[in-house]
């Protein structure tokens, strides 16, 4: 089993949306994966955003049980794989752990693999931005999953 973690900043928006998404798509491998999301500013014990909350449900997925939490050197040590959303996300993560280095990779970056390029290689932040935003940043996002799905 593969232990997959999303990690963005708080992790209520973006790592919660990559988290959900990534496990509706492999539902049917449910013994393949492992998956979790945290963020490197994460207050511990947050909900996920109205917004994120809002998407998320008209994708018909539930996301209101999600809590927030801080990424940890052990969430690092443990992960086999460690999808961002930023190039500063992954920069921030070298620097914590150096040896993690290998199995960290941005999210568009490693889904263009298989094929799927987005034009910015950074998923921006949606937090104080419209739901139109939000909604353009999970469409990337399930873009990215799908194809790293199929990779893995």
């Amino acid at each position: 089993m593969k232990n997959i973690l999303f990690v963005c900043t708080g992790n209520s928006c973006r790592s919660v949306m990559a988290e959900a998404l990534f496990r509706e798509v492999t539902a049917g491998r449910p013994d393949d994966f492992s998956i979790h999301s945290a963020g490197i500013s994460a207050l511990d014990g947050a909900q996920a955003t109205r917004e994120t909350l809002q998407v998320m449900a008209d994708h018909g997925t539930d996301v209101s049980e999600h809590r927030s939490q801080r990424l940890t050197e052990d969430m690092i040590r443990d992960a086999d794989k460690i999808f961002v959303m930023e190039r500063m996300h992954k920069d921030w993560i070298q620097r914590l752990a150096p040896e993690a280095e290998s199995k960290v990779h941005l999210l568009t970056e490693f889904a263009s693999k298989e094929g799927q390029h987005h034009r910015d290689i950074d998923i921006p932040d949606p937090i104080r931005m419209s739901d139109q935003f939000y909604k353009n940043v999970a469409v990337v996002i399930h873009d990215c999953v799908k194809n790293i799905a199929k990779i893995l």
